[in-house]
């Protein structure tokens, strides 16, 4: 099935103007190189100021540089950014309190899938379920609630068991589990290196664990240090083929984890 998607997207992707793609904010992107390749994501504040903040300042003050991927579930989830490299280490900074919805307008989602009682779509490339739109004609200022849904890519925050409790630990999707929806932060989704998320080595811990080896905001890169990648625009056409090959494939059971936004390095 991921083969099959990867060709649905390629061929979507080779048809697609350039209208159809847009560049990354640098400000807003993570570079990730890794010992299984470069990740490369697109961060969103406008989901989770907090979490992305402090992600930017332990990017830039190195606290990620070097650390394991210290437990990764195949199938299920690729855990790092904990400065002692297991499960409850945090960095310096006070714990987080969770952003688990965001209340957004309407128009800012691209929807791809609605439901009498909530809708599904993308806020950039991060894909996201949302209270169905009619509830933000109720509400003075237009806004409804939003979520991160947790379909391959997805990159959160890991928490203990207090909701409030995410401060350094990150964690990437090598697949769709959409029962973390509203209980972790989502921050972003990487639109680049899925293949190298789900090269991860496997384990709880590995036995040889995989590292990121630098973590940097690209703004803080030399201009021609930056990944030059563009992400298809998820309001296009070409984005609107995407989404009419996921449902075709997927029929009734199509989720918004069946139409990932294509990305390219220029």
């Amino acid at each position: 099935m991921r083969r099959f998607a990867a060709v649905l997207l390629g061929l979507c992707a080779m048809g697609a103007s350039p209208a159809d793609w847009r560049a990354l904010d640098p400000d807003e992107t993570l570079v990730i190189d890794t010992t299984k390749g470069r990740i490369v994501v697109e961060m969103r504040p406008d989901l989770a100021p907090q979490a992305v903040a402090r992600i930017k300042r332990l990017a830039r003050e190195g606290v990620y540089d070097g650390l394991q991927f210290h437990r990764v579930i195949e199938g299920f989830v690729d855990q790092t950014g904990n400065p002692d490299n297991r499960d409850g280490g945090t960095s310096a900074y006070p714990d987080l309190p969770p952003e688990f919805t965001a209340r957004v307008k309407p128009i800012e989602i691209a929807a791809v899938r609605r439901a009498s009682d909530g809708l599904e779509g993308f806020i950039g490339a991060t894909p996201v379920a949302a209270e169905a739109a009619s509830v933000a004609d109720g509400r003075a200022d237009g806004t409804f609630r939003a979520w991160g849904a947790y379909c391959a890519g997805v990159a959160g925050m890991g928490r203990q068991a207090d909701e409030g409790s995410a401060n350094s630990e990150i964690f990437f999707m090598r697949a769709p589990a959409r029962r973390l929806d509203r209980a972790y932060t989502v921050w972003g989704t990487a639109v680049i290196g899925l293949d190298a998320i789900r090269a991860m080595a496997v384990g709880e811990p590995p036995a040889e664990p995989d590292r990121m080896l630098r973590v940097r905001v690209a703004s803080d890169l030399a201009a021609a240090e930056r990944p030059k990648v563009e992400v298809m625009d998820v309001r296009g056409p070409a984005f609107a083929a995407v989404v009419a090959a996921g449902r075709k494939a997927k029929g009734a059971d199509f989720t918004v984890c069946d139409a990932q936004a294509p990305a390219r390095i220029r």
